[in-house]
């Protein structure tokens, strides 16, 4: 029964956070500020587009800056990207403040970077809640990689589809000691697709990728079921392997936060590092936060009705089958 339970309130957070918007539509957008003069620099701003919609949100550069050469527009299949070069003035950049409206109707980031001609970099995040930054000097190593460890946290915690995996998973595994394989199992093989991503070893297509995660979702549906009628199966008895092979699939997604933004080489170790620390931050809260709505329950021993023992399979698959046909429409619009 408290398997019932603690999904369908999860399931409600997930949900509630992501509604009227897409599974997984974390990609950030990305602004990149290139000095290449004193007063002059090349301006970079690349808006995400997600099933062939426009991102919400514009630049709104400050009033002084002055535009030199007229923007360009380049159409990419899931971005577009808009350059530009402007003259600052004798102030130059220090202390201006830079606007993304309608970024407040998204659930996307903005990675802001700032490169200088002295080889100094700044670098920012701007949130939904907070549609705006302001340029200043050179930051400190733990300030850059607190910026990563939430860009890791955000990317996950509005990723409903990577979410509901995860609870897919808690729902099939049974005991303490499987629960751990299981998420270390996990956690390993979305480490190692994640690295090999942002390290440029290995990348696959957005489009499949996001098919094959919705799959993954749905493959967990029927397993579910299976357990609510008492049967068994070979991811029943042993989930971790299950959990390794997808979370192969997913590292490769949780990538497409972190490779977009377009790090200096240099900068790659401490981003990848602390962007997978946000990663498991946020999956470890997850899990967490389900394991004491699972205890909650049990101690004021809530009664369920017999229908709810199998909804949660039903759900899951359900999910699984609405995203791959979403997805399998965008596939087919792009090849």
């Amino acid at each position: 029964m408290t398997r019932s339970a603690i999904f369908m309130l999860v399931l409600l957070l997930v949900t509630g956070a992501s509604a009227g918007v897409y599974a997984h539509e974390s990609q950030p957008g990305t602004l990149e500020l290139q000095q290449v003069d004193k007063d002059r620099y090349e301006v970079t701003w690349r808006a995400p587009i997600y099933f062939g919609q426009p991102h919400p949100a514009r630049l709104e550069l400050p009033r002084h800056w002055k535009t030199v050469v007229e923007p360009t527009v380049l159409l990419l299949v899931d971005s577009q990207v808009f350059r530009r070069v402007v003259i600052v003035g004798s102030q130059g950049v220090e202390g201006s403040i830079i606007r993304f409206p309608g970024l407040e109707n998204s659930i996307t980031d903005v990675f802001v970077r700032l490169n200088r001609l002295d080889g100094t970099t700044m670098t920012a995040v701007v949130r939904p809640s907070k549609p705006y930054t302001q340029l200043r000097g050179e930051r400190t190593w733990y300030t850059t990689a607190g910026e990563y460890i939430g860009l890791g946290f955000h990317h996950i915690l509005r990723g409903a589809d990577h979410l509901l995996f995860v609870l897919g998973l808690l729902l099939i595994v049974k005991g303490r000691l499987m629960l751990l394989q299981t998420i270390t199992a996990f956690t390993v093989a979305h480490s190692i697709t994640l690295a090999m991503a942002t390290l440029g070893y290995a990348s696959v297509p957005l489009p499949p990728l996001e098919v094959a995660i919705a799959l993954s979702i749905f493959f967990l549906g029927p397993e579910i079921v299976r357990i609510w009628r008492g049967e068994t199966s070979l991811t029943i008895r042993y989930p971790w392997i299950v959990a390794f092979l997808f979370g192969l699939l997913h590292g490769f997604g949780f990538a497409t936060g972190l490779s977009t933004i377009g790090m200096p080489k240099a900068e790659i170790p401490l981003a990848l590092l602390f962007f997978n620390v946000g990663v498991e931050l946020c999956q470890l809260f997850f899990v967490f936060t389900a394991l004491a709505l699972v205890r909650s329950l049990k101690a004021l021993n809530v009664s369920w009705p017999r229908w709810a023992k199998v909804l949660p399979g039903y759900t899951v698959g359900s999910f699984g089958v609405y995203w791959t046909i979403q997805r399998m429409v965008v596939l087919l619009k792009v090849f």
